[in-house]
C-alpha cells in the first residue's frame, strides 16, 4: 500500500535550502537513491523534500522580521506568574513576578492543520496521548534549561508560548521549528520512531528558536552550519541536564531513539561520521569532524546539516578537556558568544565564532585562563 502523501509543491532535488529540521537531505537523498528497489520510499521522501521546502520559506519569512514585528508572533504570557499588569497597577505595586513556561500541545490529526486541535495546555493533567506528553515534558526541560542557567525566558526571553504540534500528516520522517512553532511527524515505525522521543531533538529545535531571536545567523554555507550546530549543542545540554550526565556520561548522541536499532542516532558530537555505520538503508554518516573533510552540499544549504560536526566537535572538546558539567562553563561561553550580535554577525563564519568564544571565555573566566585555553585548543585540532 503506498503511503498517502501530499505533495506540497513540485519537488526539485537541486534546491538550495533546506528547513530547519532535525532529519538532513543526505539522509532522505539516500533512501531514496536506489529509487528501483525502494519505489515507496521514493514517493514518500520526494514529497517530504517537497513539502520541507514550503516550510523553509515560511521560516525564512520570519526570520527576516524586525524585532518588533518578531515580538508580535510570539504570544506573550504576561499573567504567567498568576498576576496580570493591570492588577499590578491597580495595586501601585511591583512585585517580583518569577517566570514559568507557558506551553501549549496540539494535535494535527495527521493533516497539515497547524496548529492543529489543543489536547494539552501548561498545568493540565497528562494526556492520553504519548507523544503529546513526550513534547510538553521535553519543552518544559528546555524552558527550565535556559531560565535556570541563563536567566532565559523561554524562545524569545520575553516569555513566548510554545507552541508545539504533534502527529503532523502520516508517517512524516521529521521535526521542526517554522519560525514560531515546532512540529512533529510521527516517522515510519521502520526507519524512524516517533520524532518526539527524544528530548535533545526537542531542545535542538526550539534553540533555533533561540538563535532566530539572537544572531539569527543565515542558514547556508558555514553561518548555516553553525546555526544547526547550535542547535546541536544546546540540545545535547538540555539532555545532560535533565539527565543529570557530565562529560563523560554522557553519549553526546542526538536522536538515538528516533533513528530504530540501538547502535544508531542521528549525529554524533563525539564522534562526527560514526552516528550510524553500515545502516542497511542510509548507509554510514558522512558528517566530517575537521575543516579538511569540510564539503559544500548544495542540496543542504552549502551544507549546513553535514559540517556542523565540525564546530559541534569542536564544543565536545573543549568540554571534554575541562570536565564536569558542560554546561556550567563552555555552555556558558557558547551561549554569551550566540547572543553578542557584535561579534557574531547573521553571515558568521566559522572562524568568527571561534574568536566570538575565545573574546566571551576572556570575558568570563580571563584570556590566560584553562577554558579559554580548552577553546583555543578545541577549535584549533578542527582545524578553524
Amino acid at each position: 500500500m503506498m503511503k498517502n502523501i501530499t505533495l506540497a509543491q513540485p519537488c526539485n532535488l537541486n534546491h538550495r535550502h533546506s528547513i530547519q529540521c532535525i532529519i538532513p537531505p543526505y539522509m532522505r537523498l539516500q533512501l531514496i537513491s536506489d529509487n528501483e528497489i525502494k519505489r515507496k520510499q521514493l514517493k514518500l521522501h520526494l514529497g517530504d523534500l517537497s513539502l520541507d521546502e514550503e516550510i523553509r520559506g515560511r521560516r525564512q519569512a520570519y526570520s527576516k522580521l524586525n524585532p518588533t514585528e518578531k515580538s508580535l508572533l510570539a504570544a506573550h504570557q504576561f499573567e504567567a506568574g498568576g498576576i496580570s499588569k493591570s492588577v499590578l497597577k491597580s495595586l501601585n505595586a511591583e512585585p517580583e513576578v518569577i517566570p514559568q513556561p507557558s506551553r501549549l500541545v496540539y494535535y494535527a490529526e495527521n493533516s497539515q492543520t497547524l496548529p492543529g486541535k489543543l489536547i494539552r495546555k501548561e498545568g493540565s493533567t497528562a494526556s492520553k496521548d504519548a507523544d503529546a506528553n513526550n513534547v510538553y515534558d521535553s519543552a518544559g526541560a528546555t524552558w527550565d534549561f535556559y531560565y535556570s542557567i541563563f536567566g532565559r525566558n523561554s524562545i524569545d526571553n520575553k516569555g513566548m508560548k510554545m507552541i508545539q504540534t504533534v502527529h503532523y500528516l502520516k508517517d512524516y520522517d521529521n521535526a521542526f521549528w517554522d519560525g514560531k512553532q515546532m512540529i512533529y511527524g510521527d516517522g515510519d515505525g521502520k526507519i524512524f520512531a516517533s520524532f518526539t522521543t527524544d528530548i535533545d531533538v526537542t531542545g535542538h529545535e526550539l534553540t533555533h528558536g533561540v538563535v532566530q531571536y539572537e544572531c539569527n545567523l543565515e542558514y547556508k554555507d558555514q553561518s548555516g552550519a553553525l546555526n544547526e550546530s547550535l542547535a546541536d549543542i544546546f540540545g545535547i545540554l538540555i539532555k545532560q541536564k535533565a539527565l543529570n550526565q557530565d562529560v563523560n556520561t554522557s553519549n553526546w548522541l542526538i536522536g538515538e531513539n528516533i533513528l530504530i536499532g540501538n547502535e544508531y542516532a542521528i549525529r554524533s558530537l563525539k564522534a562526527p561520521g560514526s552516528a550510524y555505520v553500515n545502516h542497511p538503508d542510509l548507509g554510514t554518516d558522512p558528517q566530517p569532524d575537521h575543516m579538511s573533510g569540510y564539503k559544500y552540499d548544495p542540496d543542504d544549504n552549502g551544507g549546513v546539516h553535514l559540517n556542523s560536526g565540525i564546530p559541534s566537535h569542536a564544543f565536545y572538546l573543549a568540554s571534554s578537556d575541562i570536565g564536569g558539567y558542560a554546561w556550567e562553563k563552555v555552555g556558558r561561553v557558547w551561549y554569551k558568544a550566540m547572543c553578542n550580535r557584535d561579534l557574531v554577525p547573521t553571515n558568521a563564519s566559522f572562524a568568527d565564532f571561534k574568536q566570538a568564544t575565545i573574546t566571551e571565555s576572556g570575558n568570563l573566566f580571563g584570556a590566560a585562563d584553562q577554558v579559554t585555553t580548552a577553546i583555543t585548543n578545541a577549535w584549533n585540532n578542527v582545524g578553524v
